[in-house]
C-alpha cells in the first residue's frame, strides 16, 4: 500500500549476496574515487561516511519487507478464489508489471543522475523542477507519514486476533512508542531490527514450503477453476465484483518500490544500489506471490478461500510462525515508513519548500533528521488519536501513484529530449517507461477515481502555491530542454505550413536601445503594445555615445518586462553606427523562429537620426516588419489611458471593404491591444470632403468594425477640411496614424502640435490581418 524507507548497517555484511562487491574488483569505488574529487551538486546530501547503507539492508531488505505484507497474509488467498489460477496469476502480473516497469525508470534515472536526499523527491525536481517535486513530494510525505498510522492500526488488528482482551489504545500506542523510540535513536537499529524481522518472514515461508512438501496440495491442477467467477467478499454477501475489483484489492500489495530510493541520501553507492536492490526485491516478490497463489489453489477449496481471510496460517505446516510473519510485516512497514517519512520532510527543508525549512533540515552529527522526526512522530500521533483513517485510505494509495507516475513520466521526458546530458548506465526503451505511467494512472482510476482526482487536485494546488514563491533553482533540471525541444518541434512543423499566419499573429516588439533613460520614458506603454502574450526584444546598441554601463540597464529593463508579466529578452551589441548596426541585426534576426515582428522607434530629435530611421524604416518594410515610431507629446504623456483613436485616410471614391485593407491591420490590432490593456474607448476616425462620401465612409468603418470583430469601438465621419478638424477632433489619450515610406518626420511633430496628444505612427508589415 505504501512505499517505505530504510536502509542498512553501517558497513554491510561482507558475504551478503547484494553487497557492493570487494573494493579491488568493484566499479563502484573507481566512481567513489571520481566522486571525492568533484564538488557536490547543490541537491548532493553529504552524510558521515559512518552512517552510508549499503544495497543489502538499504534497498533489498526495506523493499522486500514493503511489499511482502499484510495482503500477502491475509488476502491472496481470497484473490485467487475470486480470480481463479488464470485470473489470479493476470492480477499478481498486472501489479507486479506496473510496478516492475516504474521500478526500471527510476533505476535507469538513478544512473544517470547523482540523486540527492528524498529520493523520488530528489529525482523529480532534478528533472522537471523544484515546483513540481515539491508539489509531489509534499503529499508524498503526508501519506508516508500517514501510512505509518494505518501500518500501526494493521499491527493492532493482528496482535487483537491473537490477544482479544487487550486495549486496542493501548496497543496503538505502544506500538507507537517502539517504532518511534527505535526510528529516533538511529537508523542503524531500525535496520537491525528489520534483520529480525526478515528472518520472521523467512520462517513463515519456510512454514508454507514445508506444508506444500507434506502434502497440503492435495488437489490436482485439472480440477483448479481456471477463470473465478468473482463472487466478491463474504462481509458483503458476496454480491459479484469485478476483475477490477480484485486488481484493486490487491494492487497496494505491489508497491512500496521506493523504499530503497527514498534513502537515496544515506546510501553507499545509491547509482548501483537502487536498481540492484529495487529489482531483486521486487522479482523475487513475484516468484513468492505466485507460489502462494498456487499453493493455496492447491491445498484449499473455493469456498474456504473465499470466506477464510487466515486461510495461509490455517494451511501452513506451523500457524504461529504465519501469525508472527503477519504481525512482523505490518511492524516492519511502520518502522520503514517513520525512518523515511523524515528523510523527505529533511529534504524538502534542504531547499526551502515549506515554513520552517531551516529548522526542520537540520541533522545531528550521526545523520539523523531528528527535527524532521519530531514533526512526523506529532502528525502520526494525532492520526492515532483519530482512530480510524479508512476513508482516507485510498487517498494515501494515490499519492504513491502519482509518484510512480511522475517517476516515469521523468524518464519518458528525458528519453524523448535526446539530450546529451542523458546518460544512463542501465538504458530502457521508452515503451517501458510510457507503459509504466500509463499504468499507474490506470491503477489511480481502477482503485478509486474519485480519490485520484481528488490528489491530482491536491497536488496542482501546491504546485501552484509553490511557482509563485522564489525558491532557489541551483538544483540543475530539464525543464529548459524540455521548453527549446517543444520550441525546435513547433518551429519544423510551422515551416511546413504556409508562410501566411495572420491567425497566429501577436506583437513581437524590437527596441534598439541606446539610451535607457529613452525607454524608460515609453516603458509602459510598450508593456501594453505587448501584453499579455506578446514579447519585447531589447537590443543594446553599445558605442561611445551610448549610455554607460548599458548592458546592466538593458537587463534591468528586461527584468522589469518580465516581473510585469511580458517575455522579454535581451542582448547588446557593438555599434560604431546607429543605422548600420541596426540593420544587420533586423538582418540576422530574420533567421530566428520567434523573430521579431515590429520595429519600435522614438521620434528623433536631429536631422541625422531622421536620414537613419528614414533607412530603417525602409529596411523594417524588406525584411517584412512592421514599424512605430512613437512621438509623445510633452505635457501630455498618455493622459488617462482612457481613449484610442485610429486615424484612417479618406479612400474616396473606393470605400469598399475587401481583405486588403491597406495599412490599417497593424494600426487596429495595436489600437486593440490599447484598449484591452487600459479598458479603453477605441474609435475610428476619418475625414471625407461630402456627405455622400460620408455615407459611404461610415458603412466602410462599420463594416470594418463587424468584420475586424471590435463591436465596442465607435465611428467618427467628418466633412470638412482635414487639418483644421485635426485640432477640433474628440481627444485622445493616444492618436494611431498611417506611417508613409519615406516617413516625414517634421509632419509627424506638426500632428502631435495640433492634436495636443500623443502619437504613434504605423507601418505595415503585411504579415498581420486584422480580419483574420
Amino acid at each position: 500500500m505504501t512505499d517505505s524507507m530504510a536502509g542498512s548497517e553501517e558497513t554491510g555484511t561482507p558475504n551478503a549476496p547484494f553487497e557492493d562487491a570487494p573494493a579491488e574488483n568493484s566499479a563502484a569505488v573507481q566512481e567513489k574515487a571520481v566522486e571525492q574529487d568533484v564538488e557536490p551538486s547543490a541537491e548532493s546530501d553529504i552524510m558521515p561516511e559512518g552512517t552510508k547503507y549499503g544495497t543489502f539492508a538499504g534497498v533489498f531488505v526495506p523493499t522486500l519487507l514493503t511489499i511482502l505484507g499484510v495482503i500477502m497474509y491475509l488476502r491472496t488467498g481470497w484473490v485467487v478464489g475470486n480470480a481463479g489460477l488464470i485470473g489470479g496469476l493476470l492480477v499478481i502480473g498486472l501489479a507486479f508489471g506496473i510496478v516492475t516497469a516504474t521500478g526500471l525508470s527510476m533505476s535507469s534515472i538513478t544512473t544517470n543522475i547523482r540523486i540527492g536526499a528524498g529520493g523520488a523527491y530528489s529525482i523529480i525536481s532534478q528533472s522537471l523542477g523544484l515546483e513540481v517535486g515539491g508539489a509531489v513530494g509534499i503529499p508524498l510525505y503526508l501519506a508516508q507519514a500517514l501510512a505509518v498510522t494505518m501500518y500501526i492500526f494493521g499491527f493492532r488488528e493482528g496482535w487483537l486476533w491473537v490477544f482479544p482482551e487487550h486495549p486496542a489504545l493501548l496497543v496503538d500506542l505502544i506500538a507507537f512508542a517502539l517504532i518511534f523510540g527505535i526510528a529516533y535513536i538511529s537508523a542503524s537499529l531500525a535496520f537491525r531490527v528489520q534483520y529480525v524481522i526478515l528472518a520472521i518472514i523467512v520462517a513463515s515461508l519456510i512454514s508454507v514450503a514445508m506444508a506444500a512438501a507434506t502434502g497440503s496440495m492435495a488437489m490436482p491442477f485439472g480440477d483448479i477453476q481456471l477463470w473465478g467467477d468473482f463472487p466478491g467478499a463474504p462481509e458483503n454477501d458476496f454480491p459479484g465484483v469485478s476483475f477490477w475489483v480484485v486488481f484493486a484489492v490487491f494492487f497496494p500489495a505491489a508497491t512500496g518500490i521506493m523504499a530503497g530510493a527514498n534513502m537515496s541520501g544515506e546510501l553507499k553507492n545509491p547509482r548501483t544500489s537502487i536498481p540492484l536492490g529495487t529489482m531483486s526485491a521486487i522479482g523475487i516478490s513475484f516468484v513468492i506471490y505466485v507460489l502462494i497463489a498456487i499453493w493455496l489453489l492447491r491445498s484449499a477449496p473455493t469456498e474456504e478461500l473465499l470466506t477464510n481471510y487466515t486461510v495461509m496460517i490455517d494451511m501452513a505446516y506451523w500457524g504461529p510462525p504465519v501469525v508472527a510473519g503477519l504481525l512482523g510485516a505490518t511492524f516492519s512497514s511502520a518502522l520503514a515508513s517513520a525512518v523515511g517519512a523524515p528523510r523527505i520532510l529533511q529534504a524538502l527543508g534542504n531547499h526551502d519548500i515549506l515554513p520552517a525549512s531551516g529548522w526542520m533540515s537540520r541533522r545531528t552529527d550521526a545523520g539523523e533528521p531528528r527535527n524532521a522526526m519530531l514533526i512526523t512522530g506529532g502528525i502520526v500521533l494525532a492520526a492515532l488519536m483519530v482512530r480510524d483513517l479508512n476513508a482516507i485510505a485510498p487517498l494515501i494509495t494515490m499519492f504513491f501513484l502519482i509518484t510512480y507516475t511522475m517517476i516515469n513520466v521523468v524518464v519518458f521526458v528525458e528519453q524523448t529530449l535526446g539530450l546529451v546530458s542523458f546518460r544512463p548506465i542501465l538504458r530502457l526503451p521508452r515503451v517501458v517507461s510510457f507503459a509504466g505511467a500509463a499504468g499507474c494512472l490506470m491503477a489511480m482510476f481502477i482503485v478509486n477515481p474519485t480519490f485520484g482526482l481528488a490528489a491530482m487536485a491536491i497536488v496542482v494546488v501546491f504546485y501552484g502555491v509553490l511557482v509563485r514563491r522564489t525558491l532557489d533553482h541551483s538544483m540543475a533540471d530539464v525543464r529548459s530542454g524540455l521548453f527549446v525541444s517543444l520550441a525546435e518541434w513547433a518551429a519544423k512543423n510551422v515551416k511546413d505550413l504556409t508562410s501566411r499566419q495572420e491567425r497566429a499573429w501577436k506583437p513581437n516588439i524590437l527596441v534598439p536601445i541606446r539610451d535607457a533613460d529613452t525607454l524608460r520614458g515609453s516603458f509602459l506603454f510598450v508593456q501594453d503594445l505587448a501584453a499579455p502574450k506578446g514579447a519585447v526584444n531589447l537590443l543594446g546598441l553599445d558605442s561611445e555615445n551610448a549610455s554607460e554601463d548599458l548592458a546592466r540597464q538593458v537587463e534591468d529593463l528586461t527584468s522589469a518586462f518580465r516581473k510585469r508579466g511580458v517575455f522579454a529578452s535581451s542582448a547588446v551589441v557593438s555599434a560604431e553606427r546607429f543605422a548600420p548596426s541596426l540593420t544587420a541585426s533586423i538582418q540576422t534576426m530574420q533567421g530566428a523562429f520567434f523573430k521579431p515582428n515590429i520595429l519600435f522607434l522614438p521620434l528623433p530629435d536631429d536631422d541625422e537620426r531622421e536620414d537613419d530611421y528614414a533607412h530603417l524604416v525602409h529596411t523594417a518594410s524588406d525584411q517584412q516588419m512592421g514599424t512605430c515610431i512613437y512621438a509623445p507629446h510633452r505635457r501630455a504623456g498618455l493622459g488617462q489611458r482612457e481613449t484610442v483613436n485610429v486615424w484612417i485616410n479618406d479612400r474616396s471614391p473606393d470605400w469598399k471593404v475587401s481583405m486588403d485593407i491597406g495599412n490599417l491591420d497593424l494600426p487596429l490590432l495595436l489600437a486593440y491591444k490599447l484598449k484591452r490593456n487600459w479598458k479603453a474607448e477605441m474609435r475610428l476616425l476619418t475625414v471625407v470632403d461630402t456627405e455622400e462620401q460620408a455615407e459611404e465612409a461610415r458603412a466602410f468603418l462599420h463594416t470594418l468594425v463587424d468584420l475586424a470583430r471590435m463591436p465596442e469601438a465607435t465611428v467618427s465621419v467628418h466633412v470638412g477640411a482635414f487639418e483644421p478638424y485635426l485640432s477640433d477632433a474628440p481627444r485622445g489619450d493616444v492618436n494611431i496614424f498611417g506611417l508613409m515610406d519615406p516617413p516625414n518626420f517634421a509632419r509627424m511633430r506638426e500632428i502631435v502640435a495640433r492634436t495636443r496628444t500623443s502619437s504613434l505612427f504605423v507601418l505595415d508589415s503585411g504579415q498581420e490581418s486584422a480580419l483574420a
